[in-house]
């Protein structure tokens, strides 16, 4: 057992336990598209993890991408059209 794992226990409930660990990244392989519709039932801690920093890095340049898409549009738009979709965007 790793040095920091028996501190941490030795250190009471403040710490999480390895079940709770495992809860958790029980719950992100549920969220994650890729590991979610693999037929497999087990995948490691790591790989979940690694997945969901790849999910993560993909959403933020997803939304980067409709940002520029939207500044464009919002660019491009009419007054009265620009103002319609600042409306529904603070919806």
């Amino acid at each position: 057992m790793s040095t920091r794992r028996s501190r941490s226990r030795q250190s009471g409930s403040s710490r999480i336990t390895d079940d709770q660990i495992n809860d958790l990244v029980s719950k992100l392989q549920q969220l994650l598209p890729e590991i979610r519709h693999r037929q497999s039932d087990k995948s490691s801690a790591a790989h979940v993890l690694q997945e969901t920093c790849n999910y993560i890095r993909s959403l933020h340049r997803e939304v980067d991408d409709l940002s520029e898409r939207l500044a464009e549009l919002l660019a491009t738009s009419d007054t009265a059209q620009a103002a319609i979709i600042r409306s529904l965007l603070m919806q």
